[in-house]
C-alpha cells in the first residue's frame, strides 16, 4: 500500500534527496528566483513556505528551527529578516511557479521558474 508515501523521489537515496532539496529552496531563497523542471518546483514550494511561515514569527525558536533546516547563516538571516518582514502581513502563498514554453535540451522535460510573490 502508498500509504504516507508522498512525495518523488529524484532517483536518489534519502540523504542526497534531502540535500538536493535543500540547496534547491536555498537557491530560490538566496536569488529570488530559479528556473528548474516542473517536477523540482513543486517539490520546493512546501518546504519554502513554510520556512517563510516560521520566519514571519520573529522569535528565537523559530530561527533555531530555520538554521537547523537550511544550514547556511546568510539565508536563515535573510530569512528572518528580509522575507518574515516583507510578507508579514500574507496569509500563504509566497511562492509563484509559471511554468515555461521550453523544455530541457537533453531529455525533453518541462520547464517552470519559481519565484516569491
Amino acid at each position: 500500500m502508498r500509504h504516507l508515501k508522498k512525495g518523488t523521489k529524484f532517483n536518489r537515496l534519502r540523504g542526497d534527496r534531502i540535500s538536493f532539496l535543500r540547496n534547491l529552496a536555498n537557491d530560490v531563497i538566496r536569488a529570488g528566483h530559479i528556473e528548474t523542471t516542473e517536477t523540482r518546483a513543486k517539490a520546493i514550494r512546501p518546504m519554502v513556505e513554510k520556512l517563510v511561515t516560521s520566519a514571519k514569527k520573529q522569535d528565537l525558536a523559530s530561527r533555531r528551527l530555520i538554521a537547523s533546516r537550511v544550514q547556511n547563516p546568510r539565508i536563515t538571516k535573510k530569512l528572518c529578516d528580509d522575507l518574515g518582514v516583507r510578507y508579514a502581513d500574507r496569509k500563504g502563498g509566497y511562492l509563484r511557479i509559471v511554468k515555461l514554453q521550453k523544455v530541457r535540451k537533453r531529455d525533453g522535460v518541462r520547464m517552470a521558474r519559481v519565484e516569491f510573490v
